[in-house]
């Protein structure tokens, strides 16, 4: 039995990865242009590479390394829309994307650069993101109060008894409403073989905006959480083939309709933990099964387009931002978070102004609003660290109250407090994003 463990763990961790966010990801395709062929055809396609890339990684590397599609990106491209010029668009984003997260694992002031991103700058900028698609269940429950009850009260029972797999039973629910009201007459006119359909790019500045917002939050939110994990477990990750791979992937899908790939993170702990095998030189087992089993799955892809075509309107978006739900609330309080006292309250203004931002659906230029939430969140950021800003004087308090503590010490009075000084938080311009939605970000 202990032979087959890691093999039904890479079993279970496909299932729930994928049947908990392929949603998001058709919804992501289909809200920037794509038609029903062309979703279902990038469905199939991340599947594969992320499949084939969890192999390879498992083979060549000995380790657990399980790789995913972006969720949080595939929530991007909902929050952002079509935009002009159509999927064409969208295909030269994920071109834009690919490249940047190959840049970024050939050169480490790349790596650093993105690392310097404040932590609250990066949830909040999650969190804007999100927030489109978590808010649907409560509007289809308004709408459409039949086909949402059901749903919303399959994921609650489930999430309080069995977590993991409350999307999943919550997204078959959805399924069987889908086809009890669709029939086999609006299914008949449907494809339901895998087929693979080529979208020519095309250029614009809102395609380079776009990717590089969709760099950021993968980065942000996949990426570094997920070497996170594997660090965690006492893993050695291979970064920069990991992104160089991934990257490359990523490129590779983008004309057939692939959005990204990334490293993963909860996946990752799935196939890392001990519950996949006692003997931690056999869990890359997990995460090659795993990725196997991505790629069978992948195969089902026009079907799900098909019945994701016919569904009620909202009905699967409520499934999505059901699975998004976790994700959103990390994001929240990692962005307001209040474990650094001295410092997070000027982040936390930034963050909130970022937060704003994104989530008002703005387009300037035609450049959507999570690149301005960003740029807006770094410029509050840069002018509170301006001589006579807040985050400057909030840094000299701080320094300040450093040595009372140190001088009290000496002189033998009461120190400030329990806490050791270094609990007062790192440097104002050390605050990196990992740890950014690390709960339930990447499903799969």
């Amino acid at each position: 039995m202990e032979r087959l463990q890691p093999v039904l763990a890479g079993i279970v961790t496909a299932l729930v990865g994928f049947t908990s966010s392929f949603t998001v990801v058709l919804a992501g395709l289909r809200a920037v242009g794509a038609s029903e062929a062309q979703a279902a055809s990038g469905l199939l396609t991340v599947s594969a590479i992320m499949g084939g890339l969890a192999i390879w990684a498992g083979f060549r590397h000995r380790i657990p390394i399980s790789i995913a599609w972006s969720t949080p990106g595939a929530a991007l491209l909902v929050a952002t829309g079509a935009p002009h010029g159509g999927f064409s668009t969208a295909v030269t984003a994920f071109l834009v994307c690919g490249a940047l997260i190959v840049v970024t694992g050939l050169f480490t002031s790349l790596r650093r650069l993105v690392l310097a991103i404040p932590r609250p700058i990066a949830n909040a900028l999650l969190a804007g993101v999100l927030l489109e698609l978590c808010v649907v269940p409560v509007t289809t429950l308004h709408h459409q109060p039949g086909l949402a009850v059901p749903i919303i009260l399959t994921w609650l029972v489930l999430f309080r008894f069995a977590r993991r797999w409350a999307v999943p039973a919550a997204m078959l629910v959805a399924l069987v409403e889908i086809i009890g009201r669709a029939g086999r007459s609006q299914l008949a006119g449907h494809t339901l073989a895998p087929t693979l359909v080529a979208t020519a790019p095309g250029f614009s500045v809102s395609a380079v905006t776009l990717g590089l917002s969709l760099f950021v939050v993968t980065m942000a939110s996949q990426n570094v959480p997920g070497i996170a994990v594997l660090e965690g477990f006492g893993y050695e990750v291979p970064v920069r083939p990991t992104l160089i791979g991934t990257g490359v992937g990523t490129v590779a899908g983008a004309a057939l309709g692939g959005h990204v790939v990334n490293l993963a993170a909860i996946s990752a702990a799935l196939c890392a933990g001990p519950d996949a095998h006692p003997d931690r030189n056999r869990r890359w087992i997990a995460s090659s099964v795993a990725g196997f089993c991505y790629i069978v799955f992948g195969f089902a892809a026009a079907g799900l387009s098909a019945l994701v075509a016919v569904a009620p309107a909202g009905l699967v978006e409520t499934v999505a931002g059901l699975a998004l739900l976790g994700t959103l609330g990390s994001a929240l309080a990692a962005a307001t978070s209040e474990s650094d006292a001295l410092l997070t309250g000027s982040y936390r203004d930034a963050a909130v102004l970022t937060f704003l931002v994104t989530v008002s659906g703005i387009s300037l230029a035609a450049i959507g609003s999570a690149f301005w939430g960003l740029i807006a969140g770094l410029l509050m950021v840069a002018a509170m660290q301006w001589p006579g800003g807040r985050m400057r004087r909030d840094r000299m308090r701080r320094d300040r109250m450093r040595g009372d503590r140190m001088g009290g010490d000496r002189m033998g009075g009461d120190r400030m407090g329990d806490e050791p000084l270094g609990s007062l938080g790192g440097e104002v311009g050390g605050a990196g994003v990992a740890g950014v939605g690390e709960r339930a970000v990447d499903v799969p």
